[in-house]
């Protein structure tokens, strides 16, 4: 076979013992740390020495088996669109992990029975993480699966961060914001993507009850489509009825910004618009697109953290939500 075809054989502790010099036992020794062993610090460095230079890399399957676990935890999300928030949050808790050692690992679950049975059957994690609470059936199977380490708790609750402040609360500020600048007529712009429905009624209740609370009437809830002229019609359809909108996040606002333009309107003078998620294009906008900020990466700082205890066997703190969810003002509201 020519070089070019040649595979590349994955290097193992054989290769070590042999290059060094030494038995297999006493290099599988070093390579595991294995404690209790009596071997002089010359030879750990001797055999630490070879493995390095040879490119020597623990074989996951055989320490997931020696340990009944693999260093890997995994995130499971739901069937949602993955955007800039969850992009930061996710890169923040893999660094978090991979400073303990562990690699994350991403999975969208869309909520097929053994979707996630399976996984737990390939991969043996360490620790898992639900953006929503798992079923009974769920935490069943990974009971089974020998994975004590899960979050969030078995029962619903606020840290559940599918109904929690990163969903109603950010909507709640979003239309105490508007209020506060003299807005009373408010609308609520809603994704259109069926798999953000419930996320998108989730923040449009949280303007509902800032409305209430400061004895409005309700918003206005109306889905707007990601095209300029069908959100162009949407604005049409509120006519004089509003005055501001909650847009669910920043994309939608931007969409609601284009079909502004082309009815001849602007922001904030004929429709104040604010946003969620501070997306880098905000601040591109044209007008500048005025949105609620979220610390994402501290987020999944606090889960990776929470993980860590749980595996240590501590109790885990579970406040992962950042500590400063503030609006950041520009010129579209």
């Amino acid at each position: 076979m020519s070089d070019n075809k040649k595979t590349t054989r994955r290097v193992t502790s054989v290769d070590v013992a042999r290059e060094a010099g030494l038995s297999r036992a006493t290099v599988s020794f070093v390579l595991n740390n294995t404690p209790n062993q009596s071997i002089p610090q010359a030879t750990r460095e001797r055999v630490l020495e070879v493995a390095a230079r040879l490119g020597y890399t623990p074989y996951a399957p055989a320490r997931t088996l020696r340990s009944g676990r693999s260093d890997v935890a995994v995130f499971v999300l739901p069937d949602w669109p993955q955007g800039h928030t969850m992009a930061d949050l996710i890169d923040r808790a893999a660094q978090v992990l991979g400073e303990a050692g562990l690699t994350l690992v991403t999975h969208v679950h869309a909520g097929e029975d053994d979707g996630l049975a399976r996984l737990w059957s390939a991969l043996t994690p360490a620790a898992v993480f639900g953006m929503r609470p798992f079923t009974p059936q769920e935490r069943e199977s990974m009971r089974r699966a020998g994975i004590s380490a899960v979050l969030p708790p078995s029962q619903p609750s606020d840290h559940d961060l599918s109904t929690s402040f990163w969903i109603r609360g950010i909507g709640r500020l979003q239309a105490e914001y508007l209020i506060g600048k003299g807005h009373t007529r408010l609308a609520c712009a809603l994704p259109d993507d069926p798999r953000l429905a419930a996320l998108g009624r989730g923040r449009a209740e949280g303007a509902a009850q800032a409305c209430a609370d400061a004895g409005l009437p309700a918003p206005v809830m109306s889905t707007l489509p990601m095209e300029t002229a069908d959100a162009a019609g949407v604005v049409a359809s509120w006519r004089d009825a509003v005055t501001a909108v909650c847009a669910y996040n920043d994309d939608v606002a931007l969409a609601l910004l284009a079909g502004m333009r082309t009815l001849g309107l602007a922001a904030p003078g004929d429709l104040a618009v604010i946003g969620a998620d501070d997306i880098p294009a905000a601040r591109f906008a044209v007008p500048a697109l005025t949105t609620v900020a979220q610390e994402s990466g501290e987020m999944g700082a606090r889960i990776a953290r929470a993980l860590l205890a749980a595996l240590e066997g501590g109790s885990p703190e579970l406040d992962f939500l950042p500590d400063t969810v503030h609006v950041v003002e520009r010129e579209s509201a």
